[in-house]
């Protein structure tokens, strides 16, 4: 790694696998606060930066955004925003935590949909880090441990053959054993990230949305700038995240213009229906009054069913919405009373359903 870049390292995977403490176990002290699985404050992406060996490493510490099941779609988007405004322009590695233990299709889900996310192309720059480290069994590696699954060998090739394996609780001060201490298995992720930086020439993955919030980041950057003329390039980009986070926070508490105009438009549809509608009812009363003593009752029942008929053709024609009468409500169509009820329910349909004034109501 070179030591005047800084590197920024996604953790992905289920909750409860271990990223915060996977994070605090790589920094050396605990700099993440470790999240229950049911706390429902904690659903957030956080971020910090040191140095570890002359390299200046920032740990990109992400919820469960991948098996969010209890979480409203609300705290999901923002944590996943805050995780893509954190690793932009994009991140240069990607470490996707499982447990040793054995790969059910709960987890090959959760590796589908990073997948889905972010696209096999991540996997260039990823690494499978298993936690709970003390489940493997006596004298056996993590490699030996990944051959006996043909899903867990097949992501790991997929990954270039990068997996470690830590234990954030039994193998803080394991002396007896290298290949079972953390302090061994920071070294060797390390020196593994090193390699594949070196394959990689150096390169980090980015997409579409990862280079949209790198513009804006930039954006801001400038006005920044041109404003603090004292700061470091470093200090400018953190306000820079700060003001986006900010900005991203703001636009998911105000409603959509689409959905406004949405709003507006179905509005304006439903008043056009019911105008058009009540116009051709109040045409067929009065043809059915006017000839009501010139016709025999059951007359007047056709020329009315024929005139509702037609007045349901031309709708169709125009895609219209029309209001529909609710199943098994039987509508009497024998006088001119019968019309005068439909159109009264049609009245107060549309007075009912659609007020300009107030058109979230």
């Amino acid at each position: 790694m070179n030591g005047s870049a800084t590197f920024r390292i996604v953790l992905l995977g289920k909750s409860g696998n271990g990223k915060s403490s996977l994070a605090n176990t790589i920094f050396g002290e605990a700099i993440f606060q470790v999240k229950k699985i049911n706390d429902t404050n904690s659903f957030a992406s956080h971020s910090k930066t040191k140095s570890i060996n002359g390299k200046t490493l920032t740990l990109i510490d992400t919820p469960g955004l991948f098996d969010s099941g209890r979480r409203s779609q609300k705290e999901v988007k923002s944590a996943w925003e805050t995780c893509i405004i954190e690793c932009a322009p994009g991140p240069h590695v990607f470490l996707i935590l499982l447990k040793v233990e054995r790969y059910t299709e709960q987890e090959k889900a959760v590796v589908t949909k990073i997948l889905e996310k972010f696209s096999d192309e991540a996997l260039k720059y990823a690494v499978v880090i298993f936690t709970h480290g003390d489940q493997l069994p006596e004298g056996m590696k993590i490699e030996e441990y990944v051959d006996q699954s043909d899903g867990l060998r097949e992501l790991v090739e997929k990954c270039g053959g990068r997996c470690h394996v830590f234990d954030n609780r039994y193998w803080k001060n394991n002396q007896e054993d290298d290949y079972r201490s953390n302090k061994f298995q920071v070294a060797e992720l390390l020196s593994t990230i090193d390699k594949m930086l070196m394959e990689n020439r150096g390169g980090l993955y980015t997409n579409v949305e990862l280079n949209e919030v790198e513009r804006k980041i930039q954006e801001e950057a400038k006005l920044i700038k041109m404003s603090s003329e004292n700061l470091s390039e470093d200090e400018i980009r953190q306000r820079a995240i700060v003001k986006i986070h900010k900005k991203s926070l703001e636009t998911g508490t105000q409603i959509p213009i689409k959905v406004i105009i949405g709003v507006a438009i179905s509005g304006i549809i439903v008043a056009i229906s019911a105008w058009f509608i009540k116009s051709r009812l109040e045409q067929t009363l009065a043809e059915i009054t006017l000839s009501s003593s010139m016709i025999p009752s059951h007359g007047a029942e056709e020329l009315m069913v024929e005139t509702l008929e037609e007045v349901g053709k031309e709708i169709t024609a125009v895609s219209v919405p029309t209001p529909a009468i609710p199943i098994g409500q039987e509508v009497e169509l024998e006088s001119a009373d019968g019309v005068e009820g439909i159109l009264e329910w049609l009245t107060n349909l549309f007075e009912g359903t659609y007020d300009p004034f107030n058109p979230f109501e």
